[in-house]
């Protein structure tokens, strides 16, 4: 009984002991959880914030002038023709409006110019006269006029029938000669025939010989050749002799209706010339705007024999030179490399990046030193990547979107004879 009462006043101390020591062990457990937990959230924190943030996109580009390159031709409606002068050569600097060559057609389109421009002078003065109105001396003049149609009327009606008349006498006279023969060598005939048949009596009864006899009838046979002749002469002569009338008849007609013609038109221009009317002065006018069109299209067209160039720039290569025809590539190659850019081919999945006056680098082995600008536009089409580098495994068929560049005045000097180099750019975001 002792025993037992000694023993439980010292268990409680150990089991308060006990006690404390597992709530130091759970306070542990707490305390390193809570620092694992706080370790963790550090260890997150310091992860993001360690991701590097993009700040530049590159890509590869060229050089090229403002504008772009222009190949300049003749125009079309001197496709065919040859250049007669070149006046530049590579590197030249040329202003806008200059000429660059001089085609062959250009003394043909002078001259067609000259030409209009004489029909204005004429037209103008035709307006003035219509305007001043006729003079008193130009009417006389147009009734002198009128009085001389008249009177060669007249004369070549007058010459003209006498002609028809000595041709009419000729052919009865050839006639009435001809009719004369046929009527002296039908009594011939008739003579000739009554003497064969006389002698033919006589040959039958052996009065006379063989050689008489064919004598007289070679006789009748010639007699009768001749008339027949005759007779095919006054037929001609019948023939040809109307038909010389009937054309001076109709040469007749032919004058008569020539001189009334003159003579009405003479005095139609007398009438016009007496009298002003609006309706001249309109027309003469219309005539000096039409001939001043005319003389400004001969102009144009004279222009395009003066091959100018378009704009400020300079000469990067020469095409067709003097003497030849104007080649499919055209005359020139010009550039305004007073103003270089670059464009720069960026991957499509960086163009939302890309924002007008971004700062962009731009780089080169043949380049000494950076080239700087500016983002001056971005491109709207999404095509095919057209330049790559050396790297074999590069993707040459990524999609890209051309930038353009503008580079400040520095760098468009120092990049001015580079037109076309491959450049390598980095854009800062």
């Amino acid at each position: 009984m002792m025993r037992e009462l000694a023993f439980k006043p010292n268990s409680r101390p150990i089991i308060m002991l006990g006690t404390a020591i597992i709530v130091g062990i759970g306070g542990l457990q707490g305390y390193s959880f809570l620092q694992n937990s706080s370790n963790v959230a550090k260890t997150t924190q310091v992860s993001q914030v360690s991701i590097p943030q993009i700040k530049t996109v590159t890509a590869l580009g060229r050089l090229e002038p403002k504008g772009k390159v222009i190949k300049l031709s003749a125009p079309t409606s001197s496709q065919g023709s040859r250049v007669e002068q070149l006046l530049v050569k590579e590197g030249d600097k040329v202003k806008t409006g200059q000429v660059i060559a001089i085609l062959d057609n250009r003394p043909r389109l002078q001259a067609a110019y000259q030409e209009a421009q004489a029909a204005v002078k004429i037209a103008q003065v035709n307006l003035e006269k219509v305007k001043e109105g006729a003079k008193s001396g130009e009417i006389e003049a147009q009734k002198a006029e009128i009085a001389r149609i008249e009177a060669q009327k007249l004369g070549d009606e007058n010459g003209q029938r006498e002609t028809v008349a000595r041709i009419e006498a000729q052919w009865q006279g050839e006639t009435s000669a001809q009719r004369a023969t046929i009527n002296r060598l039908q009594a011939e005939l008739k003579n000739a025939q009554i003497e064969l048949q006389r002698h033919q009596q006589l040959y039958r009864d052996g009065a006379i010989s063989q050689s008489l006899f064919d004598s007289k009838n070679l006789t009748v046979d010639t007699i009768t050749q001749q008339l027949n002749e005759a007779k095919a002469n006054l037929n001609r002569i019948d023939s040809t002799g109307r038909k010389q009338i009937n054309e001076a008849k109709t040469a007749l007609n032919r004058i008569q209706a020539t001189g009334s013609k003159q003579v009405t038109s003479a005095k139609a221009t007398l009438n016009q010339i007496a009298e002003v009317r609006p309706v001249d002065v309109s027309a003469a006018k219309a005539e000096v705007s039409r001939t001043i069109a005319a003389a400004q299209q001969a102009k144009a067209n004279l222009d395009q024999a003066y091959v100018k160039s378009p704009q400020d720039g300079v000469i990067f290569d020469i095409y067709t030179r003097a003497g030849e025809v104007v080649s499919t590539d055209g005359i020139v190659e010009i550039g305004q490399t007073n103003q270089m850019y670059a464009v720069i081919e960026v991957y499509q999945s960086d163009i939302s990046k890309i924002r007008t006056q971004q700062q962009v680098k731009i780089s080169s082995n043949s380049l000494a030193g950076e080239l700087q600008g500016t983002v001056d536009q971005v491109g709207w089409k999404v095509q095919r990547q057209n330049i790559i580098n050396s790297d074999p495994s590069e993707n040459i068929d990524s999609r890209v979107v051309e930038v353009h560049v503008q580079l400040d005045q520095a760098s468009s000097e120092k990049a001015a004879k580079f037109t076309n180099l491959q450049i390598k750019a980095v854009i800062l975001l």
